[in-house]
């Protein structure tokens, strides 16, 4: 890169060297050269090192090199200016360049994404001491007054991928701003071209990052609920990102024709995807456990009395019972959705196990056996939905009311979870 920078800034000299004697000459002999001869031969020179530019720099994927030889560009473009050459050719060409500048940038950050993504625990950030508590509030812009009280040690919500995407993202736009500089451009043109850029970068870059960390092999059900934790934070504070950048370009975010961030919708399409592949890994996992059901479809009544529930079954249930725990740090709406998903998979299922074309006979032993495990299902999922139900008021009474209503509603709703531990107790 110092060899091939060190290239150019001799190029560009000579060229500077020849045309300041040039004007020199013109300035300070009479009869030599004349005005028109020299602004000839600057344009003849002009489009020759135009051509010659966007050639060698079509070739460069280094976003370094590119910022280094666009400085270099705009300072022989001054200094020539300074003699009164025309030079928009070339300022015209530094934003044809910063397409380039910004698709090798994409690119950088793809990576960059892609390594925080494959390094992250997917686990809350445990965090020991104030200190280490307000270095991840300084990286990103939480603000949660109830977190803030709990003692310590305690856990953030979000993984370390959070902050540092959130940092990465600060990063690109910095990156963008360094371009944008001594460009001649106003305030509002380098608010535009980094706001597009940053949306670039959301929607495509970052988009497809969340995708390919949601569809990678080896993402479990608590991973997914841990991105759906994360992406919820990310939307809360890309109103942040719109003041970061107004703040560095001194463009207000209310600015009429204003390009806004397109951060919510990422973020909202990557949970989406990821409550969607929550519902179907849910389904898989239960369709490993229904794949060991053996009914004996000829087996005659039990003699003492109703039979106890299927192995499989009590497995089924057993590792329900552990993911829903698991859901309880989800939005209310999509634990529900999830409970009533596998409820209506699992019913489904043992449908279509009785409905088998390959069945048929059925003993009136097997439908007490099938009876049997339909009531089991019945009671637990009546007990998981309930406190999934009992979560989902207490989320939105903190979400919708003011902290004094939060206080007495939750006495309101005190009877209602000691029926609930009545409930477990009489099983």
């Amino acid at each position: 890169q110092h060899e091939t920078l060190e290239g150019y800034r001799r190029y560009f000299n000579q060229i500077v060297g020849f045309f300041v004697v040039e004007d020199h000459v013109l300035h300070t002999t009479q009869g030599l050269v004349n005005r028109a001869y020299v602004e000839e031969l600057w344009e003849l020179a002009l489009s020759k090192i135009v051509a010659a530019l966007r050639t060698h720099s079509s070739y460069c994927d280094d976003p370094d090199l590119i910022l280094d030889l666009k400085n270099l560009i705009v300072l022989f473009a001054d200094t020539l200016q300074g003699y009164g050459f025309p030079v928009s050719q070339l300022f015209d060409m530094l934003l044809e360049m910063r397409e380039q500048y910004g698709e090798i940038l994409l690119k950088r950050w793809n990576i960059t994404f892609r390594q925080v993504l494959d390094q992250d625990n997917y686990s809350p950030i445990p965090v020991s001491t104030e200190q280490e508590y307000r270095s991840y509030t300084a990286q990103f812009p939480l603000q949660d007054p109830d977190l803030d009280k709990l003692p310590f040690p305690k856990k953030l919500p979000f993984s370390e991928f959070v902050p540092k995407v959130y940092c990465q993202l600060k990063e690109f736009i910095y990156a963008c701003l360094k371009y944008s500089e001594d460009l001649h451009l106003s305030s509002t043109e380098v608010d535009d071209m980094i706001r597009k850029s940053t949306n670039l970068l959301l929607t495509r870059t970052l988009s497809h990052c969340l995708q390919y960390g949601i569809k990678k092999k080896n993402v479990g059900l608590a991973e997914l609920v841990q991105v759906i934790i994360n992406t919820t934070h990310l939307e809360q504070s890309c109103h942040f990102l719109e003041e970061f950048i107004s703040n560095i370009t001194n463009v207000p975010p209310d600015t009429v024709n204003a390009t806004k961030l397109y951060g919510t919708s990422t973020f909202k399409d990557a949970r989406h995807a990821a409550e969607a592949e929550i519902y179907t890994s849910l389904n898989a996992k239960i369709d490993q456990f229904l794949q060991l059901a053996d009914y004996d479809w000829t087996a005659p009544v039990p003699a003492g009395g109703a039979p106890a529930a299927s192995d499989y079954l009590v497995d089924l249930i057993a590792f329900l019972r552990s993911t829903f725990s698991v859901f309880t740090n989800l939005p209310g709406k999509v634990a529900q959705t999830a409970c009533m998903s596998a409820c209506k998979h699992i019913s489904t299922c043992l449908l279509q196990l009785l409905l088998d074309p390959e069945v048929r006979y059925v003993s009136m032993g097997a439908l007490h056996q099938l009876n049997t495990d339909v009531h089991e299902c019945e009671s637990e999922f009546f007990l998981v939905f309930f406190f999934l139900l009992f979560c989902f008021i207490l989320y939105t009474i903190s979400c919708f009311f003011i902290p004094i209503l939060v206080e007495s509603a939750f006495l309101l709703l005190m009877p209602v979870l000691f029926l609930f531990l009545n409930l477990l107790k009489s099983r």
